[in-house]
């Protein structure tokens, strides 16, 4: 590599860039995450002209770049600065700057925007979240039509029926294999100090219903595509309106609380 391709490096995602030239060739998962998209491209409309898209922790935009070649307008969205410049030179390259609008920001500031999405894609974001429900809950009310979602899990496939309610002193039920659970890491895993939870299968199934989503495609292993839930179209009856507007820095009206600007800690995405 060479010029502004070294400039501006080390690069995350493993772009094919008009010329021949790849970002990141030697990249320890591979051609990534070209593979992960293979998995996901058919489990999604094939045609978006017309549709808008945002795509949250776009990191050097490749996932941006397939939806808009698809006819999307994209908002990408990422907190680290140098994957957006990265992002911002490859959309030149590509020649589709005017489909792709960046933006620096994290995904809790999304809770400041009424503004929904045809399709939002939540990949590799969920597990390097401080308050992943918190940010799940956020996204979820972005989704116009789909979301595509994908996190990493723990081992195993199991989906256990939980009762719809128990015993206070009972919890044995928990510990059954299927019972929707998260691991939590306190340091760091493969050298990630960003790292911060691994759900089960039966935990991301169950967070996406609580936030008003449907699964209705599991494309590969760890990854989801979904629609808002008919039944609850704005969010779960169970959700207390008041906690979310304080999680989220709102008042009681939906206005902005005020508060001070702070500095966006970077998170690759693995």
């Amino acid at each position: 590599m060479s010029g502004p391709l070294e400039a501006l490096g080390p690069w995350f995602h493993n772009l094919h860039l008009p010329d021949g030239t790849q970002t990141a060739p030697e990249h320890p998962l591979g051609d990534y995450p070209s593979y992960k998209w293979q998995l996901l491209a058919p489990a999604l409309p094939a045609d978006l002209d017309g549709w808008t898209a945002l795509d949250i922790g776009c990191n050097a935009g490749f996932y941006s770049f397939e939806l808009a070649r698809r006819g999307a307008q994209v908002t990408a969205i990422d907190s680290d600065e140098r994957y957006l410049a990265q992002a911002r030179w490859a959309a030149a390259e590509y020649g589709l700057e005017d489909q792709i609008r960046w933006r620096q920001m994290q995904v809790y500031e999304l809770a400041g925007s009424d503004r929904r999405y045809d399709l939002v894609l939540f990949l590799g974001v969920f597990y390097h979240l401080r308050y992943p429900l918190l940010g799940l809950d956020i996204v979820s009310q972005k989704v116009g039509r789909l979301l595509a979602f994908q996190t990493m899990t723990l081992p195993g496939d199991e989906v256990a029926e939980v009762p719809v309610d128990g015993h206070v002193l009972d919890r044995d039920p928990m510990l059954q294999p299927g019972w929707p659970r998260m691991a939590f890491i306190e340091k760091s895993w493969a050298g990630d100090p960003t790292n911060w939870w691994v759900p089960n299968r039966a935990a991301v199934e169950a967070v996406l219903r609580s936030s008003g989503l449907c699964v209705r495609a599991r494309p590969a292993d760890e990854m989801y595509v979904c629609e808002p839930d008919p039944e609850h179209p704005s969010c779960v009856t169970t959700w207390d309106a008041a906690e979310f507007l304080a999680a989220t820095g709102r008042d009681s009206s939906g206005g902005q609380v005020k508060r001070h600007a702070g500095h966006h800690h970077a998170a690759e995405r693995t």
